[in-house]
């Protein structure tokens, strides 16, 4: 099958991870639609971020694949990986960006590294990127001098700037007020709509994933497995697990423990 008429951009095939002799994941397999909003929730320590960081490449399975674009990155070398790198984008939690740099610099810093263009021409591609969500004006401005909405803004025009197919955010809305949270998942919609990109993100902020998910799966910490997978309005009121029904309704533990008595 080519990559044109592949509908999934990625596959994720019987993946186990560990580290050292504990398991966090074990055999699970998904795929992500090209273009989809893809979420990855679950409660704390499922390995939500374990897993995205195997999806890039950080860490190396104990056993399975991660194709992206047909090509598995588990027994890619690292010229083929250079390659693949050019194909997404990353924003880590808190956004990483280099405090002592301008963030125009912080953008083109990307560019540098993966192309030979003018330095001219890099600057004006950053300043595209930069535009493109908004922070034409803070260019020249340090990180520092940002709010924590325009942080991870500039941070996801630093992942854009090889005009990738897919970005992986890790917690885009962490530490974020309610409206400015709101603001970032309308630009992740129009980004997404607007010019196609598949992202793939990390999060366990049920408003974001309510406003952005075309997709979502639940990992969960016991059996290491997932236990969930759909649209998130959907499981709110479907899932048949008690503990998905309480996750996307936000309830207490007591609940699960009453929805589990109820079946029994």
């Amino acid at each position: 099958m080519t990559q044109e008429n592949n509908p999934n951009i990625i596959q994720v095939k019987n993946l186990t991870t560990a580290y050292g002799s504990t398991v966090i994941h074990e055999d699970i397999s998904f795929e992500v639609s090209r273009g989809q909003i893809f979420v990855i929730l679950g409660g704390s320590g499922c390995g939500k971020s374990t897993l995205m960081k195997h999806m890039i490449g950080l860490y190396r399975p104990v056993k399975g694949q991660i194709l992206i674009d047909n090509i598995d990155i588990v027994q890619a070398n690292a010229h083929v990986m250079r390659e693949l790198y050019r194909k997404f984008g990353v924003m880590y939690q808190g956004g990483a960006l280099f405090g002592s740099m301008t963030v125009l610099q912080n953008v083109r810093l990307v560019l540098e590294e993966f192309t030979r263009l003018p330095t001219a021409a890099m600057n004006a591609l950053a300043a595209m990127k930069l535009a493109m969500v908004g922070l034409a004006d803070a260019a020249n401005k340090l990180p520092s001098e940002l709010s924590g909405g325009m942080q991870k803004r500039a941070a996801i025009s630093r992942a854009m700037a090889l005009d990738p197919d897919i970005i992986f955010l890790d917690e885009p809305s962490a530490g974020l007020d309610p409206i400015t949270s709101a603001d970032l998942d309308q630009l992740i919609r129009s980004l997404s709509r607007e010019l196609g990109i598949t992202f793939v993100i990390v999060s366990h902020e049920l408003a974001s994933i309510y406003s952005i998910a075309d997709h979502v799966i639940m990992l969960d910490k016991m059996t290491r497995k997932i236990i969930a997978s759909g649209d998130p309005k959907t499981l709110r009121e479907t899932a048949s697990e008690p503990w998905v029904r309480a996750f996307f309704n936000r309830q207490t533990s007591a609940t699960i423990s009453d929805n589990q008595e109820e079946t029994t």
